[in-house]
């Protein structure tokens, strides 16, 4: 991942790759929301799920470590080597909404992720041990798991609904 230019940028490539994602919803029937392939890992649900999984853990980390609570991650009961059971809470919870809900949840969220990343300086954002629950072996900085959790997934599973819809559309 390279490095963005400024908190803008970072902002505006969510929204673009957000935006594409999105639109490969667009008249997907609802009967079909959960309707599995062989050739795809995770349903229409699922996709819209985990992303918005990820954007409220992200959201919830930083708003507990400003509280001064301690950040568990990736969550409470769940190992960074094991996040399939994560997932499937991601499933559950999320899951049982339209997706027309899903979509309108994650706007929403996105939303409040986009004011979130406005309010960091560029030092929080793009320094490594700006946060301590961003604070690992590998010396990411915040900007690089907001991309890990919103751009990269957002490509990759834009292609994985396109993948969806030639098959289960047939």
């Amino acid at each position: 991942m390279g490095s963005y230019g400024s908190k803008q940028e970072l902002i505006d490539e969510i929204k673009n790759t957000y935006a594409k994602l999105d639109a490969e919803f667009d008249q997907l029937p609802e009967a079909l929301k959960d309707k599995r392939v062989d050739e795809v890992d995770r349903t229409p649900s699922e996709v819209l799920s985990y992303q918005l999984g990820w954007i409220h853990l992200l959201l919830q980390w930083d708003q507990d470590e400003q509280q001064g609570l301690e950040v568990q991650t990736p969550a409470p009961g769940y190992k960074w080597n094991n996040l399939g059971g994560l997932y499937l809470s991601f499933y559950e919870k999320y899951g049982q909404y339209s997706l027309e809900e899903q979509r309108r949840l994650l706007a929403d969220g996105l939303e409040e992720l986009y004011c979130w990343i406005a309010s960091l300086s560029d030092e929080e954002l793009n320094k490594p041990n700006q946060r301590k629950w961003a604070t690992t072996n590998a010396m990411w900085p915040v900007e690089k798991w907001i991309h890990i959790n919103t751009v990269a997934p957002f490509k990759s599973f834009r292609a994985k609904i396109r993948k969806w819809k030639k098959i289960a559309l047939q």
